[in-house]
């Protein structure tokens, strides 16, 4: 015989989901791609709804890690300031609109996005 401590995951109530996956897309805004990654990898057992969020989420931060990084890199031919003001904005304004329809109960769909989690 033998004992799982752990207990099985509860199912979110409809009003927690919302609130999780609007605090997802916020929190793309505040600290990147790791708010979508753990909500993703802590909830996505609870809430198909948060997982669709989370993902999406996830996956447009990476893109904007991405952005980023080549931004950063091309500074120094000085379009990177162009490509670094760019991601800046596309980021919070497409994650605003992910908060808001998440908080209307929609999955947003990030446009332009590459899935890299599916």
């Amino acid at each position: 015989m033998s004992y799982d401590p752990s207990p099985a995951a509860q199912p979110l109530s409809p009003a927690d989901e919302k609130l999780w996956a609007t605090l997802i897309h916020v929190g793309g805004i505040v600290i990147g791609f790791i708010a979508p990654l753990i909500g993703y990898l802590v909830l996505r057992d609870r809430s198909a709804f948060v997982r669709d969020n989370a993902r999406n989420a996830l996956n447009f931060q990476i893109l904007i890690t991405i952005a980023y990084v080549a931004g950063s890199i091309l500074t120094v031919v000085l379009i990177g300031v162009l490509v670094l003001l760019a991601a800046a904005v596309v980021g919070i304004v497409f994650s605003i609109m992910g908060a808001v329809a998440a908080n209307r109960g929609e999955v947003y769909r990030y446009p332009l996005t590459v899935n890299f989690i599916k």
